[in-house]
């Protein structure tokens, strides 16, 4: 198939040099909004024109305790296995990060526990993994519904991806100087709502650690990102004063391309149905992040 045709969401790439490929995984449920949760598929690339798929790598079992909004799965290389982590919700429970747990990029991939390694009174979404000072980390959104103003936490995590700690407030989404406001009704009336999404963290050349994460801005959603000021992850975090991509775009991730190029992959437009696949070069000089020309 032409990469150019695949409608995805919230789209993670998985460098595999061994296979000279890339595992590509996103939310491509047919209605991701209002539909059923089906599950999860891979696609294979090696030059991100055309690809091999759909693989079929998680489908919920018989009694798994979510129904719908099957989104954002991202896939870490972990002490010789794979981990899924990805965000779930039922009509009973809150939307929350599982982890699975697979022996290779195409699956299949089955829960490691029966529940969301995130708060259960919490509604969570987009949680990423990252490893300091070999402590892991569960980096997670915590939904405006809840707060009004979008949260972002991380989360000590346990060498079997358990949670081993408390939950540690980074930033929220009001901190960013391009995040505007939005206006949803809730319970029949407006409300004022800043919007956490997306985080992915990454250390550049020069140490700077940086937290790709994407909220709305002026023109519809955006791509920013935010600088721990220690380099740790408990920060404190300071946004970028321009987003990386504001043409109505967002929920990145970076990977160093199979030719060592830093490559940002996301999600534009924003539009359900209508979405796609972008990618953009960029440099992270100085300890910060420009998109090349």
């Amino acid at each position: 198939m032409l990469l150019r045709d695949l409608r995805i969401r919230d789209v993670f790439v998985l460098p595999c040099p061994q296979e000279r490929c890339y595992y590509l995984y996103g939310s491509t449920d047919s209605d991701t909004w209002n539909g059923p949760g089906v599950g999860f598929d891979a696609y294979v690339t090696t030059d991100f024109e055309h690809a091999e798929g759909p693989f079929p790598v998680f489908r919920p079992a018989p009694g798994f305790w979510a129904d719908r909004h099957f989104w954002a799965p991202e896939v870490y290389s972990y002490r010789g296995r794979y981990y899924m982590l990805a965000s779930f919700k039922s009509g009973s429970a809150c939307r929350g990060t599982q982890v699975l747990a697979a022996e290779h990029p195409k699956g299949p991939f089955v829960p490691v526990s029966n529940k969301p390694v995130t708060p259960a009174e919490w509604e969570c979404l987009d949680g990423t993994l990252y490893e300091e000072d070999g402590q892991l980390y569960l980096v997670f959104c915590r939904e405006w519904v809840q707060t009004g103003d979008g949260e972002m936490y991380a989360m000590p995590l346990d060498e079997a991806l358990n949670r081993a700690g408390d939950p540690i407030l980074l930033f929220t989404a009001s901190n960013a100087p391009w995040a505007r406001p939005r206006f949803p009704q809730q319970d029949g009336h407006e409300v004022i709502a800043y919007v956490t999404d997306g985080p992915f963290l990454y250390r550049t050349k020069d140490g700077s650690l940086l937290m790709l994460w994407s909220s709305f801005g002026e023109s519809g959603y955006v791509q920013g990102y935010s600088r721990s000021l220690t380099g740790k992850v408990k920060g404190p975090w300071t946004a970028a004063k321009e987003p990386l991509y504001a043409k109505d775009g967002g929920h990145g991730m970076l990977f160093r391309a199979l030719d060592g190029q830093l490559t940002l992959a996301l999600h534009t437009p924003n539009s359900n149905h209508a979405e796609r696949l972008k990618l953009l070069s960029v440099s992270d000089e100085g300890g910060f992040l420009t998109v090349l020309k």
